[in-house]
């Protein structure tokens, strides 16, 4: 029997209209939007489903977007008999996770992301920060080469998301993470790509964010997870709230050991992977670190009642 872990995808998997064809089709996902529209006292609703995609792309909007269309299609997922053993998200979607598995309520969440998305991007001034996919090379000599930009430069240039063997992501200063390109190309990278972000996430520049966010994060009431999450900082299991809470505070600026969190995943038992929300990023990392790994998307009507079908029965 297939042990399934569900999986919530990050910034980056938003799109104009996403999540419009759950409301239509179930009362359950539309009392979601709804819900967080109220919350947030914002019509999200209509920036999900109609745009501008410029306004969606700005983090404080991205974000409880991406976590209300999570939320929502995982909803709709539990109402139809589907069950996970353990869950994991990618940045913003560790939130998703946490609220998928009982510990968060999705009115408080989505309030919380939004003023994560608020101090991370005042955290450092548009154009001052960077980040970039580097494509190619083996963990160590990207940390290797990012330590030897820092010293070089004195300003700070990390991986900030271990996506897959042979994808991370770097973030840092404007002038390091450029001159941690070229360096990177002369080592070898297949591809070193500067990515359309609006400041560094993940890295030491969002000490400020973290600062900021902590005291909402304490100030919220946990409960105990109803499964573990495994967490972006270390890939390790939690269900306790001050574990998760502690998860969420310092994740903020560092690294996602993406690859490291489906690894213990696999090695735990899990088999089956169904990534809840937009987009399918998830499901190709997957199978990029683990080829034997199955995953589902499930974030239209369609992708939903394949799991439903193949998953649930």
């Amino acid at each position: 029997m297939a042990r399934i872990a569900a999986l919530f995808p990050g910034q980056g998997s938003q799109s104009v209209g996403m999540g419009h064809d759950l409301a239509d089709r179930w009362p359950t996902a539309a009392t979601v939007f709804t819900d967080i529209d109220n919350g947030l006292e914002y019509d999200l609703s209509e920036l999900c489903w109609n745009g501008p995609e410029e306004e969606l792309r700005l983090t404080t909007n991205t974000q409880p977007a991406l976590l209300t269309h999570s939320v929502a299609a995982w909803k709709v997922l539990v109402e139809h008999g589907f069950r996970a053993e353990a869950a994991a998200g990618h940045s913003l979607g560790e939130y998703s996770a946490v609220v998928a598995a009982g510990g968060l309520g999705a009115v408080s969440a989505a309030r919380t992301v939004r003023e994560r998305g608020r101090l991370m991007q005042q955290a450092v001034p548009v154009g001052r920060g960077a980040m970039a996919a580097i494509l190619g090379l083996d963990d160590e000599v990207v940390r290797a080469v990012c330590d030897e930009i820092t010293t070089e430069t004195g300003e700070a240039v990390v991986p900030a998301n271990f996506n897959s063997p042979g994808q991370v992501v770097i973030a840092g200063g404007a002038a390091a993470v450029a001159r941690a390109i070229d360096v990177l190309k002369a080592r070898g990278a297949r591809r070193a790509l500067p990515l359309p972000v609006s400041a560094p996430f993940h890295s030491p520049l969002m000490a400020p964010a973290r600062a900021g966010l902590a005291p909402t994060l304490r100030g919220l009431e946990f409960s105990v997870l109803g499964f573990p999450v495994y967490r972006n900082i270390d890939a390790s299991p939690v269900t306790m709230p001050e574990a998760v809470c502690d998860g969420l505070i310092k994740q903020v600026d560092s690294p996602v050991l993406w690859t490291q969190t489906i690894e213990r995943l696999r090695s735990d038992g899990f088999d089956t992977f169904v990534e809840i929300g937009a987009g399918n990023v998830l499901c190709g990392l997957v199978k990029r670190i683990d080829r034997a790994a199955t995953c589902y998307p499930a974030g239209t009507v369609e992708t939903i009642e394949k799991v439903i079908e193949h998953l649930v029965g």
